[in-house]
């Protein structure tokens, strides 16, 4: 499937998509091979992998320079990546020849309609406000099967946090904090039951949030 237009300039999604664009090639350097000193993550991964539909697509939203879709796809997925920055795209593509990539939004994702046997959203939420959580779980549930299965990592809390200088680069992007307990709600009402909710601190080169993991299937 070809790339969509981008969203507009305007608003929280551009101010996402332009800082994400700028500390691209940094972020790649700096998280790139950071599933190397995250076992909790690789073993919800490999879960997700296990329970999936033998043969369909698995979407990775959010997938930043694709280090996550290239470890599933190097694990024997077809992978497809899809995230708002196409800075971070372009890097995805170049670093993991093995999977797809695409430019998408989370509540408007270039994806037909059941084209997903399984779903990873890593962090991809944090830069969703509240009110649009139900939009892009809408749109998480229109692309995955029936039974198939997302995995959700956010940062705990209840707050929203800008950032301005993001490893000497200038950006403005904000990072919202999560409750476990609304997230699961809204996947409810989106049509999922959250079969597995785990939480951990963070590791030490991790910043100093404490996280959570939601798996849900899609009813």
């Amino acid at each position: 499937m070809s790339d969509h237009g981008h969203p507009a300039d305007a608003g929280l999604r551009g101010r996402v998509r332009r800082s994400y664009d700028t500390v691209a090639e940094e972020y790649q350097r700096r998280i790139g091979g950071e599933l190397a000193d995250k076992p909790l993550d690789r073993a919800l991964l490999a879960a997700l992998l296990e329970q999936a539909e033998p043969g369909a697509p698995l979407a990775d939203l959010g997938c930043g320079p694709g280090h996550v879709t290239g470890w599933l796809a190097d694990r024997g997925a077809e992978a497809v990546g899809v995230d708002l920055s196409p800075g971070m795209v372009a890097l995805a593509r170049g670093t993991h020849p093995q999977a797809e990539f695409r430019v998408g939004d989370l509540c408007r994702l270039p994806a037909a309609d059941g084209e997903f046997g399984a779903a990873v959203m890593f962090y991809s939420v944090i830069h969703l406000t509240a009110a649009e959580l139900p939009t892009a779980f809408a749109e998480l549930h229109r692309v995955l099967r029936p039974g198939g299965r997302a995995l959700l990592a956010f940062h705990l809390g209840n707050e929203t946090r800008r950032l301005t200088d993001w490893w000497g680069h200038r950006v403005d992007v904000d990072f919202t904090f999560f409750e476990a307990a609304p997230v699961t709600d809204e996947l409810h009402r989106a049509g999922f039951t959250v079969e597995a909710r785990v939480e951990r601190d963070p590791y030490p080169a991790e910043a100093e949030t404490r996280r959570a993991y939601l798996l849900a299937r899609r009813d």
